[in-house]
């Protein structure tokens, strides 16, 4: 499971995505949202990296994988297509799954955070300024890595740091496990914080596993379930994967406006 890669902004590390889609075999893909980030989409910025990136997924459809998108508040543009089925890719707003006989209730996670609701503009404002921070971030981290210094993340120390940063990302996980437990689900699992986690709870009207499989901007993480068994996959500490050498399709440099039409024109053609 995959959530918040943010194609078309300069933080997305679509190149380390890419070496990791390659080392896998799955039967299943969820892509819980913010997949491309239409809040951006007049930039013109989607390099070859992050058009691989879709590449890979239509390749893993034509060899038969599934793959259920659930979009977030970046690409709510694909909501207008909930409920469609084209061969295996199924687009819908939440996925409810039976797995080794346990309840999983998988959805974005937007619809709890209430500037989506009452000031949009101001959440894309942020979502701009968060972009700019990860590009600063980067450059930084570049710098420290030639000095020989750990490398560090700005927004983290903010999140850390900021108390109403920390008390929304722990409104979020309590609303989602709350009503996970009302409605009798054994795990729920979301994305859209940006906040890797999988913990169990455990309170008066019932116990769930509450997961969420973070972002391919700062912590390079997903959600892989194997063996009746989830697990928090991270790429930092994959070494194997830091040491294999990415050998780039020959796409073209294309404007997010191209990648929307073409993706738009292409659904409502099914």
């Amino acid at each position: 499971m995959l959530s918040d890669i943010h194609l078309g902004t300069y933080g997305c590390h679509a190149e380390e995505l890419i070496k990791y889609l390659q080392s896998i075999k799955p039967k299943t893909i969820v892509l819980n949202g913010d997949i491309i980030d239409g809040w951006n989409f007049s930039k013109n910025y989607f390099p070859p990296s992050h058009l691989q990136v879709i590449s890979e997924l239509m390749n893993f459809l034509a060899q038969g994988t599934k793959i259920i998108y659930l979009p977030g508040n970046h690409d709510e543009f694909a909501r207008k297509f909930a409920g469609r089925k084209m061969g295996n890719l199924i687009i819908d707003n939440k996925a409810v799954l039976n797995l080794n006989n346990k309840k999983v209730w998988i959805f974005h996670g937007d619809v709890f955070d209430i500037s989506m609701k009452q000031s949009k503009w101001l959440a894309k404002i942020g979502g701009v300024g968060y972009d700019w921070l990860i590009l600063t971030n980067r450059l930084i981290n570049k710098t420290l890595q030639k000095l020989g210094k750990e490398r560090v993340s700005l927004s983290k120390r903010i999140k850390d740091s900021v108390k109403t940063a920390v008390k929304f990302i722990s409104d979020f996980e309590d609303t989602a496990i709350n009503l996970a437990i009302q409605q009798n689900y054994d795990v729920v699992i979301c994305g859209h914080i940006h906040q890797p986690c999988d913990k169990y709870i455990e309170k008066q009207e019932g116990k769930i596993r509450y997961l969420n499989s973070g972002d391919w901007i700062e912590n390079l993480t997903s959600l892989e379930y194997n063996d009746g068994e989830w697990t928090l996959y991270q790429y930092q500490k994959d070494q194997a994967l830091h040491q294999q050498q990415l050998v780039l399709e020959k796409l073209p440099f294309l404007k997010n406006k191209e990648i929307f039409f073409n993706l738009t024109q292409e659904f409502q053609l099914q």
